[in-house]
């Protein structure tokens, strides 16, 4: 079975294609490498003994997109990564975001309709649920309105994909991720943004390892326990395992309806303040971090209910914050070394 994977070169969905492949499915990756590297294909092929095929080029570029899909109508479902992703960079450049996020979906959705591809997995987000008034959030809790532009990006996504799925043969699962960490055992692959990271984990390794020389926090008045926002996080590999049952449950015809959606979170949070410590346990290092005012677009706080996906896909998060965060450190000082050997 052919699985195609938009934006399979990034963080999750090169995660996301290694266990695709270990389960025996057949990859093709498009990407137009905004924030990754076509060197993420040789590790794939590393860890897994199978190399994906790599197509380079834009899905907001309708042509590019509805010519690919002529050539490869065999596909039995596409995985949905590609897309900007940094909430801080939505709130300066929301044109940016709309365009890119919500034109190479409808390309691809268009493009899935004219060759009677019916399975689209989405890769959504707990941003679509805003400030919570209940935690930990369920499937049910109210969509509210959007913090940021990319936030809101994703709420539209999951309206086109519904408004399409109703004219259409289409089948839509979106997966409402909370905040995906680490990295696979390997340390071949992991979260590697181009530029100043926008997320906690890649910001706290790239200063432990020298890159940055502070972490700032943002806020410590918020109403939490320290006063640092809380997040749900999630280790990467377990987050990439529920895509691949996703798709099968897809293909396997096991959906209760057209559309279905499914948060993917531990049900635990924790504090910028308690990663931070995570990190020094594990790494034995002191970070150099200060505290800064607020950013604009962060919610308070916000943790997952996960028992529906756990019980409906059979699927539960496995990892611990000191193993994520471990692993987080692992791949930076891993590809810092391989850096460092080039030269």
């Amino acid at each position: 079975m052919k699985i195609l994977v938009t934006g399979g070169t990034g963080y999750i969905g090169s995660h996301t294609v290694v266990e695709l492949q270990n389960k025996g499915f057949e990859v093709l990756i498009v990407d137009n490498l905004s924030n990754s590297s076509a060197e993420i294909v040789d590790n794939i092929e590393k860890i897994t003994g199978t190399r994906p095929v790599l197509e380079v080029f834009d899905l907001v570029d309708r042509e590019k997109t509805a010519d690919f899909f002529q050539r490869n109508n065999d596909i039995a479902g596409v995985i949905h990564f590609a897309a900007y992703k940094a909430v801080g960079e939505s709130v300066e450049k929301p044109l940016m975001y709309y365009r890119n996020n919500l034109v190479s979906l409808m390309n691809i959705l268009e493009s899935m309709r004219d060759n009677n591809i019916q399975n689209l997995v989405f890769s959504s987000s707990c941003t679509v649920y805003g400030q919570p008034d209940e935690l930990p959030v369920s499937e049910k809790a109210p969509i509210k309105k959007a913090e940021s532009p990319y936030g809101n990006t994703k709420q539209i996504s999951e309206e086109i994909i519904q408004d399409t799925i109703k004219a259409s043969d289409i089948h839509g699962i979106a997966l409402r991720y909370f905040n995906p960490i680490g990295a696979h055992e390997s340390a071949l692959i992991g979260e590697l943004p181009l530029g100043v990271p926008n997320n906690l984990v890649p910001f706290i390794t790239q200063t432990a390892i020298g890159i940055r020389d502070q972490l700032k926090v943002f806020g410590n008045d918020y109403p939490t326990p320290d006063g640092t926002p809380i997040r749900d996080y999630i280790h990467v590999v377990d987050l990439a395992k529920a895509h691949v049952i996703a798709v099968d449950r897809m293909i396997q015809d096991k959906m209760k309806k057209p559309f279905e959606v499914f948060n993917l979170g531990t049900g635990k949070g924790y504090s910028v303040l308690e990663v931070i410590k995570a990190f020094e346990k594990v790494s034995g290092l002191k970070l150099n971090y200060k505290i800064v005012g607020r950013r604009e677009g962060d919610v308070i706080q916000v943790w997952a209910d996960p028992s529906f996906s756990n019980r409906e896909l059979g699927w539960k998060a496995e990892k611990g914050l000191e193993e994520m965060v471990a692993s987080a450190w692992k791949w930076e000082q891993a590809y810092r070394k391989k850096l460092a050997d080039k030269q």
